[in-house]
């Protein structure tokens, strides 16, 4: 498909899937992310860091004339009591998730914006629709990346920019070991901290595979010709997302008080 792509987050899980699947299918891959690699296409570079970010994708669009796709995947959670997590790692998991993203977008969206054409794909979560107990920061930064697409959805559509998010659920990769847990506070919680984070993971470690996750990914990049704003992975997800839409709010928090939190 000769399509010049940026993707951040890319040297594991979906990200890596996501890159092997686009270049599969013909398209050059920029990937970015804090990580040593030795891949030619890869660039080291903390995408919180503005003029880090921006020179990174003022690099891929000098050497390929135009950037065509980016693909927001770098990410990362925290997991613990809202009273007892530190600010600090909130900021920080918010510094990553969001305004990194933000940092991508701006970077990019020139050049789409300047051709009259490009496709933005952002990677939120259900976790994004349901806010986890326990994993509170992660759940808001993912809404916020619903509420950021959307909103730049419209922003530049009248300039052929398309912009959609796209919403995985439980993921089996090496995210779940990656996530800052605290356990802060769980005798005050009646141990319903470590419980709660317990069941997430074994939801994670028996869901769906970063290469399935992957397919939705690129085929919501590449093949679809006009895209919404947003897309949830799997029939399950899609089902779930369209219940919360239905059902009265206080049936869906409790739900995820019987699922998460007791």
């Amino acid at each position: 498909m000769d399509k010049v792509v940026i993707l951040t987050g890319g040297t594991s899980g979906i990200g890596s899937a996501v890159v092997s699947q686009l270049r599969e299918k013909g398209c050059r891959v920029y990937e970015f992310s804090r990580r040593a690699s030795a891949d030619p296409f890869h660039t080291s570079v903390d995408i919180t860091d503005d003029g880090a970010v921006r020179a990174a994708v003022d690099a891929v669009a000098k050497k390929e004339g135009r950037v065509d796709i980016l693909i927001n995947n770098a990410g990362f959670g925290i997991s613990g009591a809202m009273e007892f997590t530190d600010p600090a790692d909130a900021h920080r998991l918010m510094e990553v998730n969001l305004f990194g993203m933000d940092n991508a977008i701006r970077a990019a969206l020139p050049y789409m914006r300047k051709a009259g054409s490009g496709r933005i794909v952002n990677i939120s979560s259900v976790a994004g629709v349901f806010a986890i107990p326990f994993q509170a920061w992660y759940s808001i930064s993912k809404a916020a990346v619903r509420s950021l697409t959307m909103a730049l959805y419209n922003e530049v559509a009248p300039y052929g920019v398309q912009v959609t998010s796209v919403m995985p659920g439980d993921i089996k990769t090496g995210f779940t070991a990656a996530r800052k847990k605290s356990a802060a506070g769980d005798a005050e919680y009646g141990g319903r901290i470590s419980k709660s984070v317990a069941k997430m993971e074994k939801d994670e470690q028996t869901g769906m595979s970063p290469e399935d996750a992957a397919k939705t990914i690129v085929r919501v990049a590449l093949q679809k010709r006009r895209v919404k704003p947003y897309y949830a992975i799997g029939f399950s997800y899609k089902l779930l997302v369209l219940l919360d839409s239905l059902l009265p709010c206080r049936l869906v928090r409790w739900l995820l008080y019987l699922l998460y939190g007791e």
